[in-house]
Protein backbone atom coordinates (compact mmCIF):
# COMPACT_ATOMS: atom_id res chain seq x y z
CA UNK A 1 0.00 0.00 0.00
CA UNK A 2 1.11 3.52 -0.71
CA UNK A 3 1.06 6.01 2.12
CA UNK A 4 0.57 9.74 1.65
CA UNK A 5 4.31 10.39 1.48
CA UNK A 6 4.77 7.77 -1.25
CA UNK A 7 1.94 9.40 -3.21
CA UNK A 8 3.44 12.87 -2.80
CA UNK A 9 6.86 11.53 -3.81
CA UNK A 10 5.41 9.94 -6.95
CA UNK A 11 3.56 13.15 -7.79
CA UNK A 12 6.76 15.20 -7.45
CA UNK A 13 8.74 12.75 -9.61
CA UNK A 14 6.07 12.80 -12.31
CA UNK A 15 6.44 16.58 -12.48
CA UNK A 16 10.24 16.52 -12.47
CA UNK A 17 12.16 13.24 -12.36
CA UNK A 18 15.47 15.10 -12.07
CA UNK A 19 14.80 16.30 -8.53
CA UNK A 20 17.57 15.21 -6.19
CA UNK A 21 16.92 13.41 -2.93
CA UNK A 22 17.87 16.63 -1.14
CA UNK A 23 15.34 18.69 -3.12
CA UNK A 24 12.68 16.06 -2.54
CA UNK A 25 13.49 15.91 1.17
CA UNK A 26 12.89 19.65 1.46
CA UNK A 27 9.55 19.39 -0.37
CA UNK A 28 8.34 16.36 1.60
CA UNK A 29 9.90 17.16 5.01
CA UNK A 30 11.88 13.92 5.18
CA UNK A 31 15.60 13.25 5.23
CA UNK A 32 17.37 12.69 1.94
CA UNK A 33 18.21 9.12 3.00
CA UNK A 34 14.53 8.36 3.72
CA UNK A 35 13.61 9.76 0.31
CA UNK A 36 16.30 7.63 -1.32
CA UNK A 37 15.05 4.46 0.38
CA UNK A 38 11.44 5.17 -0.56
CA UNK A 39 12.42 5.90 -4.15
CA UNK A 40 14.39 2.64 -4.38
CA UNK A 41 11.43 0.69 -2.94
CA UNK A 42 9.01 2.29 -5.43
CA UNK A 43 11.41 1.41 -8.26
CA UNK A 44 11.89 -2.18 -7.02
CA UNK A 45 8.11 -2.62 -6.64
CA UNK A 46 7.64 -1.53 -10.26
CA UNK A 47 5.64 1.62 -9.49
CA UNK A 48 8.42 3.66 -11.11
CA UNK A 49 9.19 1.92 -14.39
CA UNK A 50 11.56 4.42 -15.96
CA UNK A 51 12.70 8.02 -16.10
CA UNK A 52 12.61 10.06 -19.28
CA UNK A 53 12.54 13.44 -20.91
CA UNK A 54 9.58 15.11 -22.61
CA UNK A 55 10.67 16.24 -26.05
CA UNK A 56 9.18 18.92 -28.28
CA UNK A 57 7.88 17.07 -31.35
CA UNK A 58 7.63 20.16 -33.55
CA UNK A 59 11.18 21.26 -32.79
CA UNK A 60 12.28 17.76 -33.76
CA UNK A 61 10.58 18.16 -37.14
CA UNK A 62 7.54 16.04 -36.29
CA UNK A 63 4.81 18.45 -37.34
CA UNK A 64 1.95 15.95 -37.66
CA UNK A 65 0.46 14.05 -34.74
CA UNK A 66 -2.38 11.67 -35.53
CA UNK A 67 -4.48 8.92 -34.07
CA UNK A 68 -4.94 5.97 -36.38
CA UNK A 69 -7.67 3.39 -35.89
CA UNK A 70 -6.98 -0.01 -37.40
CA UNK A 71 -9.55 -2.69 -38.15
CA UNK A 72 -8.31 -6.21 -38.82
CA UNK A 73 -9.60 -8.70 -41.41
CA UNK A 74 -9.23 -11.57 -39.00
CA UNK A 75 -8.57 -12.03 -35.32
CA UNK A 76 -6.43 -14.52 -33.57
CA UNK A 77 -3.15 -14.85 -31.74
CA UNK A 78 -0.98 -15.12 -34.86
CA UNK A 79 -2.55 -12.09 -36.57
CA UNK A 80 -2.24 -10.06 -33.37
CA UNK A 81 1.42 -11.04 -32.93
CA UNK A 82 2.24 -10.18 -36.54
CA UNK A 83 0.57 -6.79 -36.27
CA UNK A 84 2.25 -6.13 -32.93
CA UNK A 85 5.66 -6.88 -34.48
CA UNK A 86 4.87 -4.59 -37.41
CA UNK A 87 4.02 -1.58 -35.27
CA UNK A 88 6.95 -2.22 -32.93
CA UNK A 89 9.25 -1.65 -35.93
CA UNK A 90 7.66 1.70 -36.82
CA UNK A 91 9.32 4.58 -34.93
CA UNK A 92 6.43 6.88 -35.88
CA UNK A 93 4.07 4.79 -33.73
CA UNK A 94 4.68 6.02 -30.19
CA UNK A 95 1.71 4.33 -28.50
CA UNK A 96 -0.68 1.54 -29.39
CA UNK A 97 -3.75 0.16 -27.70
CA UNK A 98 -6.16 -2.69 -28.35
CA UNK A 99 -9.77 -1.55 -28.19
CA UNK A 100 -13.32 -2.68 -27.84
CA UNK A 101 -15.74 -1.50 -30.48
CA UNK A 102 -15.38 -1.10 -34.23
CA UNK A 103 -11.61 -0.55 -34.36
CA UNK A 104 -9.26 -3.22 -33.09
CA UNK A 105 -6.27 -0.93 -32.47
CA UNK A 106 -5.63 2.74 -31.83
CA UNK A 107 -2.19 4.07 -32.73
CA UNK A 108 -0.72 7.41 -31.76
CA UNK A 109 1.76 8.51 -34.40
CA UNK A 110 4.10 11.42 -35.06
CA UNK A 111 5.26 12.15 -38.61
CA UNK A 112 7.30 14.87 -40.26
CA UNK A 113 4.50 15.83 -42.63
CA UNK A 114 1.31 14.61 -44.28
CA UNK A 115 3.28 12.73 -46.93
CA UNK A 116 5.02 10.72 -44.24
CA UNK A 117 1.67 9.95 -42.60
CA UNK A 118 0.31 8.89 -46.00
CA UNK A 119 3.28 6.54 -46.51
CA UNK A 120 2.84 5.02 -43.04
CA UNK A 121 -0.85 4.37 -43.65
CA UNK A 122 -0.68 3.16 -47.26
CA UNK A 123 2.72 1.49 -47.54
CA UNK A 124 2.98 0.00 -44.06
CA UNK A 125 -0.38 -0.42 -42.36
CA UNK A 126 -2.70 -1.12 -45.29
CA UNK A 127 0.00 -3.25 -46.92
CA UNK A 128 -0.17 -5.65 -43.97
CA UNK A 129 -2.17 -8.75 -44.90
CA UNK A 130 -4.47 -8.69 -41.87
CA UNK A 131 -5.36 -4.97 -41.96
CA UNK A 132 -8.82 -4.38 -43.41
CA UNK A 133 -9.36 -0.69 -42.77
CA UNK A 134 -7.53 2.33 -41.41
CA UNK A 135 -9.04 5.61 -40.27
CA UNK A 136 -6.90 8.53 -39.14
CA UNK A 137 -7.61 11.68 -37.21
CA UNK A 138 -5.00 14.42 -37.42
CA UNK A 139 -4.47 16.44 -34.27
CA UNK A 140 -5.03 20.12 -34.97
CA UNK A 141 -4.16 21.34 -31.47
CA UNK A 142 -3.36 19.51 -28.26
CA UNK A 143 -5.35 21.29 -25.56
CA UNK A 144 -3.84 19.33 -22.67
CA UNK A 145 -0.36 17.90 -22.71
CA UNK A 146 0.22 14.36 -21.49
CA UNK A 147 -0.45 14.77 -17.79
CA UNK A 148 0.88 12.89 -14.78
CA UNK A 149 -1.18 9.96 -13.60
CA UNK A 150 -3.66 10.81 -10.83
CA UNK A 151 -2.40 9.44 -7.54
Amino acid sequence: MLDDIDKRLLAELQQNAQLTSQELSERLNLSASQIGRRRQRLEADGLIRAYGAKLDAERLGLAVQAFVQVQMTRHGAEAAQNFSRLIALQPEVVSAWTLTGEADYLLRVYCADLSALHRLIHEVLLAHTTVARVQSQIVMNQLKQDAPLPI
